[in-house]
């Protein structure tokens, strides 16, 4: 799965996305987690558009209470058959904007954070779908999920399930909505290159929601990367 990322340096979207500017103020984040609202890319008259958006799906025809279920994964392996993500899945795909992502790994007693990003430390694009709710009260909600696939050779010490990731020249077909069938993106659906990547053991601090600073990242005690 995927539960908590970054996105450190959010001024790189500029240039990683070719927007000019970007369209709202930023701040650098280290511990994004469930129901935050955050920078996804769509695609808007042929061009890429940056979008604040809450992480967790709420389907169009959902109900919205407190209780409500508000997935923040889908699995890549059944997406395009639940209800609740596959005409997301059709028409409504999006980018996740990281730099890296958290996952954890049980030791002894207690999981352990370990954090994972590219080795060229460029932003990532992350497989999305997205759905607008709209209220009875006309309110509109935004929100979306993240694609997740079978942990590659690197990951898979940790957890089994991973992000999906979408390579910089496929950005565009994945997020073409006249392409709407599973098999035309198939190649896509599938985990990073493990030789791009980079994980280590991260400060427990990230364990908390609250805090949302660089230290999230300071190495675990040997200060190594395990991988």
């Amino acid at each position: 799965m995927c539960g908590r990322y970054t996105l450190t340096s959010p001024d790189e979207l500029v240039h990683e996305f070719g927007l000019g500017e970007l369209p709202f103020s930023l701040a650098p984040r280290y511990n994004i987690a469930p129901s935050n609202e955050v920078p996804v890319v769509t695609q808007e008259d042929g061009a890429y558009s940056l979008r604040l958006f809450l992480w967790g799906l709420v389907p169009s025809w959902a109900t919205l209470t407190r209780s409500t279920k508000r997935p923040i994964n889908a699995r890549a392996e059944t997406v395009h058959e639940k209800p609740s993500f596959r005409e997301a899945f059709e028409r409504r795909r999006c980018l996740v904007c990281a730099d890296g992502f958290y996952e954890w790994k049980r030791q002894g007693s207690r999981p352990m954070p370990f954090f994972m990003h590219r080795r060229d430390e460029r932003v990532m694009s992350l497989a999305g779908i997205w759905e607008t709710h709209v209220s009875d009260e006309g309110a509109t909600t935004n929100s979306f999920a993240i694609l997740t696939t079978q942990a590659n050779e690197l990951m898979a010490p940790i957890h089994h399930r991973m992000p999906i990731v979408i390579d910089r020249k496929a950005r565009a077909r994945w997020l073409d909505s006249s392409i709407r069938k599973r098999r035309d993106l198939e190649d896509l659906l599938v985990a990073p290159l493990t030789a791009d990547y980079e994980i280590y053991q991260v400060s427990e601090k990230v364990n908390s929601v609250a805090n949302d600073s660089a230290a999230c990242l300071n190495r675990g005690p040997d200060q190594q990367s395990l991988f």
